[in-house]
């Protein structure tokens, strides 16, 4: 069986062709593993990283009001901490989505402390699937981190469950 690929950059992210039965239609990553995924909300950057080495870099739109770390359900801030990636949605409105752990205990305890809820369902995503969500500007959404449907792409292929988040101002 014939197959098409194509390397990205220093890590190999290969693309199969999508008449290759039982395969998936996104990338596949065989690279080094990334260790961790470092937010910084100041430079708008997301970064993979190996053990230091940085993999890839992406431009990051955040939540609708980015400055600060997130507190309550509702605000439009995006989290600052370390967290971990929790889940993956291979079927989000957002293109691709991996879960980010927050509220974390520390988290629910200020938010309980304040008669609040701290809010949850903090995504690094792509772009909304539907004409009726459209990204408006560079921070649209309600405290997720976003980037192309392209880039998720390769993030989802090479980040796995339980890696590191360290989101920074």
């Amino acid at each position: 069986m014939k197959r098409r690929s194509f390397v990205l950059s220093a890590p190999a992210l290969v693309i199969a062709a999508p008449a290759l039965a039982g395969r998936t239609k996104f990338p596949t990553y065989d690279g080094p593993p990334v260790t961790q995924v470092t937010i910084d909300k100041t430079d708008r950057r997301l970064y993979l990283t190996s053990n230091g080495k940085v993999l890839k870099k992406y431009r990051i739109g955040l939540g609708f009001e980015p400055y600060g770390h997130k507190q309550f359900r509702g605000d439009g801030k995006t989290p600052e901490g370390l967290y971990t990636i929790d889940r993956r949605n291979d079927n989000s409105r957002y293109h691709l989505s991996l879960g980010i752990s927050y509220p974390n205990r520390l988290d629910h305890e200020f938010a309980r402390a304040q008669g609040k809820h701290p809010g949850g369902d903090i995504f690094i995503h792509g772009q909304p699937v539907t004409a009726r969500e459209k990204a408006a500007g560079r921070d649209w959404t309600a405290g997720c981190i976003a980037v192309t449907n392209r880039q998720m792409e390769e993030i989802y292929a090479m980040v796995e469950l339980e890696t590191l988040v360290y989101i920074r101002h």
